[in-house]
């Protein structure tokens, strides 16, 4: 759902937004392993 959490940030503590920042960047990298292995 394009990240929306991290758009606009609704968790109050910082490692929690932390966690899902990190969580965004290593599905945008594993998707992008995933199309460049197809072709």
């Amino acid at each position: 759902h394009w990240f929306r959490r991290l758009r606009t940030r609704w968790e109050i503590r910082d490692d929690i937004h932390e966690a899902f920042l990190s969580l965004a960047c290593a599905i945008i990298c594993w998707r992008r392993l995933k199309n460049l292995s197809l072709c």
